[in-house]
């Protein structure tokens, strides 16, 4: 389980053990790890911004304990749809999940779907509600990318770029766990900007759709590992990522356009929304 990867360009070189250490017999991963770090941090900075845009505590607190395992099956479940060829002569291979196969845009549609629900069932403002949820996405994959750096997975084609890794002394690959990686990083800081002044209920999220869209949509077509719409030649995250830049940037454009309150009047203008929770004024810290 271990691999040495290195930056020939850079003058690095690592060697990596995929386990971190074993608890009675049982080992314990750096990815699952850095995901519990990763869910952390986004946990931490989704409060601050649970009660700037008004919303209880209580409210985040519902939705990461619903999200976080709904969130990991859908992500399985998406990979294992579109790699069923790997999993139908062995299905219970399917419940293995520590062998790796987890794919985000399962993870994202899964989580997303929670918070309509939820907030449905709680009657809050649903757009509102996927604006907090966008901070928390983003910080997470910045650290879960680093998972992959761990597992030496994740990379791209052929490079003669001078941060070309290698691994295990292979020829330099794309890193592109890290170009994702620093990719979010950039956006989170855009989100924090736009997060002090939002122009409607459902912004932040569409930014957070724009901005991860355009950067996935390039970098996946540099991975090697890429799940494909069945019989054809199509990357499905690739196809996902441009489509869902293109509507977030048109709804981005509409709402600014109209001075909407809230995302969902864009296609019901007429919509009542019942109001959030907590009545209060989002601070413009």
């Amino acid at each position: 389980m271990e691999h040495v990867i290195g930056f020939p360009g850079l003058g690095l070189e690592f060697t990596i053990n995929r386990v971190a250490f074993s608890i009675l017999g049982k080992d314990i991963y750096w990815y699952g790890i850095i995901i519990c770090i990763g869910f952390l941090v986004a946990a931490a900075y989704a409060s601050r911004r649970t009660v700037q845009f008004g919303y209880s505590l209580d409210n985040l607190y519902d939705l990461l304990i619903l999200c976080v395992p709904i969130a990991i099956v859908c992500a399985r479940l998406y990979y294992v749809f579109f790699e069923w060829g790997a999993y139908k002569d062995n299905p219970v291979e399917i419940f293995a999940i520590w062998h790796g196969g987890l794919a985000i845009y399962g993870g994202i549609i899964g989580a997303v779907l929670t918070i309509y629900f939820y907030g449905k069932h709680k009657h809050l403002n649903i757009p509102g509600m996927l604006d907090i949820a966008a901070t928390g996405l983003i910080i997470g994959q910045i650290f879960g990318r680093w998972g992959n750096f761990f597992n030496a997975e994740a990379f791209g084609g052929s490079t003669s770029l001078p941060w070309g890794m290698t691994i295990d002394g292979g020829d330099p690959v794309h890193p592109t766990f890290l170009y994702e990686s620093v990719w979010n990083l950039i956006g989170l800081a855009l989100l924090h900007v736009c997060c002090k002044k939002r122009h409607f209920k459902g912004e932040i999220f569409l930014i957070y759709a724009a901005w991860y869209g355009f950067g996935r949509f390039w970098i996946e077509g540099l991975r090697t590992d890429s799940l494909y719409i069945p019989g054809t030649p199509l990357r499905v995250s690739q196809v996902l990522a441009g489509v869902s830049c293109l509507v977030a940037l048109v709804l981005l454009v509409l709402g600014r356009k109209n001075k909407i309150e809230t995302l969902g009047q864009i296609w019901m203008p007429t919509a009542m929304e019942k109001p959030i929770e907590v009545d209060k004024k989002e601070s413009h810290e």
